[in-house]
C-alpha cells in the first residue's frame, strides 16, 4: 500500500525541506522537494514531518504498573495503557525502564516485575502494541539479591539495555544528604528515626554488595551482547569506571565535569527532557540545557513525562543558538537508534522504516497531529 504526504516541512538529517514523502510497504520510498498533486495524498498543511521518536529510558511504565503505593495494576492493562500514551506523544520505539532491586515502601515485588516483562513480550508478539517495545533493566547494585532476579529477567529477549545505578546517599544523584532526605523521607513519610536507620542500612548495603554486583551485571551484559549504561556519574572516577566496564551510554551525569569526560570518551551522554523543559533538575543536580550549550549532550530521554521528549527538542532549538531543529530532533531519533543498533529507523530517508510523526508547535509546545509506525497510523 502506498501513502503520500505533501505540503510538509520535512525534517531531514541536517536540513528542513518543504516537500513530499512517499511510503511503500511500510518503508519510505522517496522524498522530493515541492508539492505532490497525486489524488489521495495527505495534505500536511505546512506542518512538520520527522522520524518517530526513540525513547531509551522511560519510567512512565512504572507509573502505570504501580499508580499508587500498594496499588498494583494488572500488567497487561498497564502495558497497553502506557503504549497508547507514548505513541500519542510521537514515540514509536520505546525501551521500558524497569527497576531491578529494592522493592521496599510498597513497591512492586520481583514477581510483579517479571509479570511486567513477560506482559510486554506477550502483547508485542500478539501484535497489540502500537509502538515497538524493548526492555531496559535498571540494576540497583547495592541490593543483595539483585543478580538472583536479574538473571531471570535477562532471559526475556526484549532485554536489550542494562544500566548500573547506585542510589546510596552521599554520592552520585544524592551527593547531598539533604536531597536524599527530601526525596525518600518526604516520598515515603518516614520519621527522623526511621530515616536515620534507613540511611545506615543503605550505606552498609553499598559496602557489602555494590562492587560485587556491578562486576556481575557488567559480566552478564558483556556475555549477552547487551548495551550497558552507567547511571548518575558525578566524578572522573565514575566515568573511568564506566569506560573500563565498556559502557556505551552515560545516563543523567550529575555534573558538567562527568558529562564532558563521558562525551570525550565516546559515551553517549543522555539527559532528561523534563530537565530541559523546566530548565533545571528536579533534585538540584546539573542542568541539561547547560550540557547542550556546552556541546556535550547526545541523547534526550523523556524520563517520567512522555510528552516532554518532543517538547525538549523545541526548547533547545529556541534557546540555544548552536542547535538547529534537525540537530535537536536527532537527539531523540537517529542518535538513540544508532547507539542501540536499530539502524533501520531514526532518519527520514529512502529504505528506512516509515515511523513518522506529523506535528506543529506554538510557544515551544508541540501539537502532535498524527503518528505512523511502519506506514500504519497508530495515533
Amino acid at each position: 500500500m502506498n501513502t503520500v504526504f505533501t505540503n510538509a516541512k520535512i525534517i531531514m538529517a541536517d536540513e528542513v525541506i518543504e516537500g513530499n514523502l512517499e511510503i511503500v510497504d511500510g518503508k519510505i520510498s522517496q522524498i522530493n522537494i515541492g508539492e505532490c498533486n497525486l489524488p489521495g495524498a495527505i495534505d500536511c498543511e505546512g506542518n512538520y514531518l520527522c522520524p518517530g521518536l526513540i525513547e531509551l529510558h522511560t519510567d512512565n511504565v512504572e507509573r502505570h504498573l504501580n499508580p499508587r503505593p500498594n496499588s498494583f495494576w494488572p500488567a497487561t492493562s498497564a502495558i497497553v495503557n502506557h503504549d497508547r500514551e507514548v505513541t500519542g506523544a510521537g514515540i514509536t520505539t520505546v525501551f521500558n525502564a524497569l527497576y531491578v532491586g529494592d522493592t521496599m515502601f510498597g513497591g512492586r515485588s520481583h514477581e510483579h516485575m517479571k509479570d511486567a516483562c513477560d506482559a510486554v513480550a506477550a502483547i508485542k508478539a500478539e501484535g497489540h502494541l502500537k509502538a515497538d517495545h524493548f526492555l531496559h533493566l535498571r540494576c540497583e547494585v547495592s541490593v543483595g539479591n539483585l543478580m538472583e532476579h536479574l538473571s531471570v529477567l535477562l532471559e526475556n529477549e526484549l532485554a536489550q539495555l542494562v544500566s548500573v545505578m547506585d542510589h546510596t546517599p552521599g554520592q552520585r544523584q544524592f551527593v547531598s544528604i539533604d536531597s536524599f532526605r527530601s526525596y525518600y523521607q518526604t516520598k515515603y513519610k518516614m520519621s527522623d528515626k526511621d530515616f536515620a536507620e534507613f540511611v545506615d542500612m543503605q550505606m552498609a548495603a553499598q559496602i557489602k554488595y555494590s562492587e560485587i554486583n556491578r562486576r556481575a551485571v557488567v559480566k552478564e551484559a558483556s556475555e549477552r551482547g547487551i548495551q550497558l549504561a552507567s547511571h548518575d556519574d558525578a566524578t572522573i572516577a565514575h566515568v573511568d569506571e564506566a569506560i573500563a566496564d565498556n559502557g556505551s551510554i552515560a545516563e543523567f551525569p550529575t555534573t558538567l565535569e562527568a558529562a564532558r569526560a563521558s562525551y570525550d570518551a565516546g559515551l553517549a551522554v543522555m539527559m532528561g527532557a523534563p530537565n530541559i523543559v523546566r530548565g533545571m533538575s528536579h533534585n538540584g543536580n546539573a542542568s541539561a540545557r547547560a550540557f547542550a550549550a556546552e556541546g556535550v549532550l547526545d541523547i534526550i530521554s523523556s524520563d517520567y513525562v512522555p510528552a516532554s521528549l518532543l517538547h525538549a527538542c523545541l526548547v533547545l532549538e529556541e534557546n540555544i543558538d548552536e542547535i538547529s531543529l534537525p540537530q535537536a530532533i536527532s537527539m531523540v531519533t537517529s542518535a538513540p537508534a544508532k547507539k542501540v543498533g536499530l539502524n533501520d529507523r531514526g532518519v527520514l530517508a529512502p529504505g528506512m522504516l516509515a515511523d513518522i510523526l506529523l506535528f506543529n508547535y506554538t510557544n515551544s509546545t508541540p501539537i502532535v497531529h498524527q503518528v505512523w509506525r511502519k506506514g500504519e497510523r497508530v495515533a
